[in-house]
C-alpha cells in the first residue's frame, strides 16, 4: 500500500548549453513504492536522478522533496533526508565495514575523528548489514570487499539517516550473476522490513529490476514515453519503443527479461513477427519503433 506523495516533479525541463538534457517530465512517487527509471544509455535517466536527490535544479518546472521546493531550500539540510547510493564511492581508507556504514549519519566519505556513535545507532548499523546480507562482513576492511558487498554496504549507509526516499543509481553495474542476484535479493528484503520506504532506482538493464518494483517510467531522449504501474509500463510494445529496438518482455516470478523481436529456428535466423504497435503508443513513439525494427531487417 502506497502512501502519501514524498517526491514530485511537474513538467521539468534541464537545459545545458542549449540542449535539451529533460523535457516536459512530471512524476509522483509516493511512500512505499518502488519506481524504477529505464532508458538507453544518455536517455537522462542519471540527470533526472539528481534532480530527485537535490543535486541539481530544473532549468524550468518544479521538483518537490519531502514536501520542500528546490530553489526555496537548504539543499545541504535536505540531502541528509534522501539516501542515495553511488557505487562509485571514492573511499580508500581501510575502514571496518561498520565504520563505513557509520559515516552515512555524517554524511561524510571518512569516519569524523573522536565522533563516538550512541549505541542505539551501531544496533542500527548491525541490524541494516543483516538484511542487507553483509552482516557477517561487520568487521571486515573496506579494501577487502567484492563489488557487490560493497554496494550491499553503501545501502546500509545511505539508510542511517533513517530516509523516506532511496536513490540507488545502477546499483548492479559491473557484478557478476551471483552478486546481482544477492543484491536483489537483499533490495527485496529491505521493501519487506521498511514498508514505508520509496526507492528510484536507475537501470538499463530489465534483468537488474528487484521483483518488487511497483512502477517505471521510460524514457527516451530526454522525455517520458510511459510513466506509471510497472506491469503496465514494462510491456514490450512500450520497452521496445524506449530503446529503439524489437524486444520481447517476460516476466517470470516477478523478475523481467529482454529477448530479441527475431526468432530462432536450427537453421539460419530469420526476422519474425515485429514487436505490436499500438494506440498506447504516441505517433512519433511508433516512429522510432518502426524504424528500429526496419533496421533490424536489413
Amino acid at each position: 500500500m502506497t502512501g502519501s506523495p514524498v517526491l514530485r516533479a511537474e513538467d521539468v525541463d534541464v537545459v545545458r548549453d542549449g540542449r535539451y538534457l529533460l523535457r516536459s517530465i512530471s512524476l509522483t512517487v509516493c511512500e512505499g513504492e518502488h519506481w524504477a527509471l529505464l532508458g538507453a544509455n544518455g536517455a537522462g535517466k542519471s540527470t533526472l536522478l539528481g534532480l530527485l536527490g537535490a543535486l541539481t535544479h530544473p532549468t524550468r518546472g518544479t521538483v518537490q522533496v519531502l514536501g520542500h521546493t528546490l530553489g526555496r531550500v537548504d539543499l545541504r539540510e535536505l540531502r541528509t533526508l534522501v539516501g542515495h547510493v553511488n557505487p562509485r564511492h571514492p573511499l580508500r581508507s581501510p575502514l571496518r565495514v561498520r565504520d563505513v556504514v557509520l559515516t552515512g549519519l555524517t554524511n561524510t566519505v571518512e569516519a569524523v575523528p573522536r565522533r563516538r556513535p550512541e549505541p542505539a545507532r551501531l544496533e542500527q548499523a548491525e541490524r541494516l548489514l543483516d538484511t542487507l546480507g553483509v552482516g557477517d562482513r561487520r568487521d571486515a576492511l573496506w579494501p577487502t570487499l567484492s563489488q557487490g558487498e560493497r554496494g550491499r554496504v553503501l545501502i546500509a549507509r545511505a539508510l542511517m539517516p533513517r530516509p523516506r526516499l532511496l536513490l540507488l543509481d545502477e546499483p548492479a553495474t559491473g557484478l557478476d550473476l551471483a552478486a546481482r542476484e544477492q543484491l536483489l535479493d537483499s533490495l527485496d528484503a529491505l521493501a519487506r522490513d521498511h514498508p514505508e520506504l520509496a526507492t528510484v532506482l536507475v537501470t538499463h538493464h530489465l534483468e537488474e529490476l528487484p521483483a518488487g518494483t511497483t512502477h517505471a517510467l521510460l524514457l527516451r531522449e530526454g522525455r517520458a514515453l510511459a510513466s506509471g504501474a510497472a506491469d503496465e509500463v514494462v510491456t514490450t510494445e512500450r520497452i521496445s519503443a524506449c530503446f529503439g529496438h524489437p524486444v520481447r518482455i517476460t516476466r517470470t516470478e516477478g523478475r523481467w527479461t529482454a529477448r530479441t523481436g527475431r526468432t530462432r529456428t536450427d537453421g539460419p535466423a530469420r526476422t519474425g513477427s515485429p514487436a505490436p504497435t499500438g494506440g498506447l503508443l504516441q505517433p512519433a513513439t511508433s516512429a522510432a519503433m518502426a524504424a528500429a525494427e526496419s533496421g533490424a531487417s536489413r
